[in-house]
């Protein structure tokens, strides 16, 4: 099953992409801000990771950096979210 690492703050998007993704068959992990992506995303391999690009603690683009920074995570493919 693939994982997806949703990094999004925002509750509503959050339940909304959450429970699309998990009716196709994907195993979701979520994280609520900057910092817990980043962390999630190296202690917990995911596939791909949706991350929002205006969070609290890290914004996207600083979390984006250090998870393509880190060798263990640097080929995880990233998609941003923005309402931007």
């Amino acid at each position: 099953m693939t994982r997806v690492l949703l990094v999004e703050d925002n509750e509503m998007n959050r339940d909304m992409l959450s429970r699309r993704l998990a009716r196709k068959g994907f195993e979701v992990l979520i994280a609520v801000d900057g910092k817990a992506g980043v962390d999630m995303a190296g202690s917990e391999s995911p596939d791909i990771i949706l991350l929002d690009m205006s969070l609290p603690i890290m914004d996207g683009w600083e979390a984006a950096g250090r998870i393509k920074g880190d060798p263990t995570t640097a080929g995880i493919p990233i998609l941003a979210l923005t309402a931007h």
